[in-house]
């Protein structure tokens, strides 16, 4: 069993909560309310800021130049594909400029970009690739699931869509394979760390989608 499948089975509680959370469900029958999805994007554009820049990161500490192209090419995808769709989805929702500028990341959604940083900066290229792969591969899961499903509101149609494809597959893939060769490579100690560092996100995937399903606030509010 490769290192990748081993974490995945270590954790497949909490992954399968995640793939089953009622806000996923909401996207996939369609009864979430527009509300929510409108929360989650903008919660979800300030995130994937972010996760490009790790993924910057990584290129950065690479060893070699063909995975430093590789990781700036998946950060590039992420600004082009991922928040492409966010801003579509933003103009559907009437999302404004102003609504973007008065932004503030809920809790979760700070917390767990933290933690991404916090692999980038403290670790190695294992770490960071442990830390944002959850994102990938629970949301091509969550994908292929829904890809059966026919919502009848079609911006949860387009979002499925988006994360069902043969593209985003290949992704997930390349970056599962990234971590098992390196896993192969480092200590023990450091694969722990890798192990702990891909636990905390897949928990961190389980609270976002908690997090948009409550709406979730700073428990209190400054004006």
């Amino acid at each position: 069993m490769s290192f990748s499948q081993e974490i995945r089975k270590e954790i497949d509680t909490v992954w399968k909560a995640s793939i089953e959370h009622p806000f996923v469900k909401g996207i996939g029958d369609g009864s979430l309310p527009l509300e929510n999805f409108r929360y989650y994007v903008m919660q979800d554009s300030y995130y994937l800021s972010h996760f490009a820049r790790v993924q910057s990161l990584g290129g950065a500490k690479a060893s070699d130049l063909e995975t430093t192209s590789s990781m700036n090419k998946h950060a590039q995808g992420t600004y082009e594909a991922e928040l492409a769709l966010h801003r579509t989805f933003a103009k559907q929702l009437n999302i404004s400029e102003q609504d973007m500028k008065a932004f503030q990341p809920a809790p979760t959604a700070y917390a767990y970009t933290s933690h991404l940083y916090q692999a980038a900066y403290q670790g190695h290229l294992g770490d960071i690739i442990a830390s944002i792969l959850p994102c990938y591969w629970i949301y091509y899961e969550v994908g292929e699931k829904l890809s059966d499903q026919t919502p009848n509101q079609p911006i949860y149609q387009e979002w499925i869509d988006a994360y069902g494809s043969e593209w985003f597959r290949t992704l997930v893939e390349e970056q599962i394979n990234r971590l098992d060769q390196i896993a192969e490579t480092v200590s023990d100690e450091e694969r722990n760390r890798m192990k702990n560092q891909f636990f905390i996100s897949v928990q961190y995937e389980y609270m976002f989608w908690d997090m948009a399903y409550k709406l979730e606030k700073w428990p209190i509010q400054v004006l």
